[in-house]
């Protein structure tokens, strides 16, 4: 059974957050609020955590999970970046995007793109997904959390509590956080290519 946390989507609770953040260091599997949908998450070092998301949300081996930061040098960390792609990156974060770059050693081979050696990385702008990353000082391995055959996705943390109750550690609401995923964009050859138009406005790439 998922333990239940409700935080206040603004201002979440401090306590609330540092339980969350001690499952997830204890190789947690969680569902938790971002500024584009719900989002399941584990450390990223988590082998076992990432095949439950596979599990959950029938997802193939070749499946690339995204790298959630907190912030920008989290993410410079993870991924190489040049000139035209750190200014017009670091303008449109933390926001609604999804950004395709070559990976650095950082990140492990496994997450990685087999023949690209790309990685998907975001940085939310969502109060409560900012607050766990932070106190967990290290990014996220996660996934949209859109059930396999699914219309649309699951909007609030107490619909996922029930629907995932057997299948989670925790389940982290934050209210309604709607249905739109991210603008995805992919930087591997050196320029900007919109490959899924979502909440992120696509035309300043």
């Amino acid at each position: 059974m998922a333990r239940y946390f409700d935080v206040h989507p603004q201002t979440p609770q401090p306590r609330a957050v540092a339980q969350v953040v001690a499952m997830l260091r204890d190789d947690a599997l969680i569902a938790y609020p971002t500024d584009s949908m719900y989002a399941l998450g584990t450390r990223m070092g988590n082998h076992a955590g990432a095949e439950r998301i596979r599990r959950i949300r029938h997802l193939d081996d070749g499946h690339h999970f995204t790298l959630v930061c907190a912030d920008f040098a989290q993410l410079g960390q993870l991924v190489h970046l040049d000139n035209a792609a750190f200014r017009a990156i670091k303008a449109a974060t933390p926001g609604p995007y999804t950004f395709i770059l070559p990976a650095t050693p950082e990140v492990p081979r496994r997450l990685a793109h087999e023949k690209k050696r790309s990685v998907g990385v975001r940085i939310p702008d969502d109060p409560v997904a900012c607050a766990i990353l932070r106190e967990l000082g290290e990014p996220l391995l996660s996934s949209s959390l859109l059930m396999p055959g699914a219309d649309w996705p699951m909007t609030e943390g107490w619909q996922i509590k029930e629907e995932l109750d057997d299948q989670l550690d925790a389940v982290v609401d934050a209210g309604d956080r709607g249905t739109t995923p991210t603008t995805v964009v992919d930087w591997t050859s050196g320029a900007p290519e919109v490959v899924r138009e979502g909440a992120g406005d696509p035309t300043r790439f």
